[in-house]
């Protein structure tokens, strides 16, 4: 009878053990870019910062990058269920939310626009106009530049002259690149841009201030433009039936984990775009650094040209203008005097 009692207590225990380890939720994952590349690190680094924190709770498994979904489809295969989530730029998206552009038009980083709620005002407008939830705004504050293979021209002004570059764009900026630059950009992927690069496709190209020899465009890219202009997009997407089938307790894992490393990674990505700048030139890249009017009207013609694609973009929606001016002032930090 002895025997029969503890059997069946062992039963009953390894049942309750199987009814824990099945409460675990589970989230399949993609990001936009190779696993190589400094970004999709972050975001494997965020992973494994969830698992770590949640284990017995919710678990992310990532499935891939870009030779599973395809970036530009990763977006929708999240917002249809496809995939659970997506480390992604918003401006694969743009079309469905248009206010991503305060993001790229941004003068700080996610630290300050989570303090403001200017991360929660957008999450809002995801869950409405795409029906995902906007888990984090990650990697943010680190700018771009343009670089080109051959010496820069400058007209009398002093000002960037691109006439004759094939000058290659993505829906980040090609807004300030077709407005301001007066070029025909060519639109390519981050994948084909090496051989595009090495093929003499193109001989100029915006990028961001890190990940350039990760992606061994430095092999061919000789100068960098100064200012810097605009701000990275990366964030975390998750589909909507995704997160409301996650327990309470998963749900406060993960947007704890995410909000800690928003602020980190913006910290960390910050300190590492000055040391990889510094080592790009130490490899021979040239600065060439715009000057004065010259400088402040590149500046403020690159931040108007993503805030005009944005209003215009925002009026064909039904909801036309509303949060356009919260969301300006939520991710800005004000002009100091």
């Amino acid at each position: 009878m002895k025997k029969h009692c503890l059997a069946f207590t062992a039963g009953v225990s390894l049942l309750f053990s199987m009814g824990a380890m099945a409460e675990e939720q589970e989230l399949k994952a993609v990001h936009a870019f190779p696993s190589s590349l400094v970004y999709s690190q972050s975001f494997l680094q965020f992973v494994d910062k969830v698992n770590e924190e949640g284990e017995g709770v919710v678990r992310i498994k990532v499935l891939g990058g870009p030779e599973v979904i395809g970036l530009s489809q990763q977006p929708d295969a999240a917002r249809n269920g496809v995939v659970d989530m997506a480390y992604t730029a918003a401006s694969f998206y743009a079309g469905r939310i248009p206010e991503r552009d305060a993001l790229i038009s941004s003068n700080t980083n996610a630290a300050y626009a989570r303090e403001s709620g200017g991360i929660d005002l957008l999450n809002e407008i995801h869950q409405k106009k795409m029906g995902v939830y906007y888990l984090g705004w990650f990697d943010s504050g680190v700018k771009y530049n343009l670089y080109t293979i051959n010496e820069p021209k400058m007209n009398d002004k002093g000002e960037l002259d691109m006439s004759g570059i094939r000058l290659r764009s993505n829906p980040v900026y090609d807004a300030f690149f077709t407005d301001y630059l007066k070029v025909q950009p060519i639109s390519l992927p981050t994948t084909d841009v090496y051989s595009a690069l090495e093929r003499n496709v193109v001989d100029a190209t915006g990028w961001t201030r890190i990940g350039m020899k990760d992606l061994n465009w430095d092999k061919f890219l000789n100068y960098r433009i100064e200012p810097a202009f605009y701000s990275t997009d990366m964030g975390v997407i998750i589909n909507m039936d995704s997160w409301k089938k996650l327990s309470d307790e998963a749900k406060d894992i993960l947007q704890k984990v995410a909000i800690a490393h928003e602020r980190e990674s913006a910290e960390a990505f910050q300190e590492l775009s000055e040391t990889q700048q510094a080592a790009l030139e130490e490899s021979g890249m040239t600065p060439v650094v715009l000057e004065g009017d010259a400088a402040a009207n590149y500046s403020a013609a690159a931040k108007e040209a993503s805030l005009a694609r944005m209003r215009e973009r925002m009026e064909q929606h039904p909801d036309g203008l509303k949060n356009y001016e919260a969301l300006v002032e939520k991710f800005n930090k004000p002009a100091t005097k």
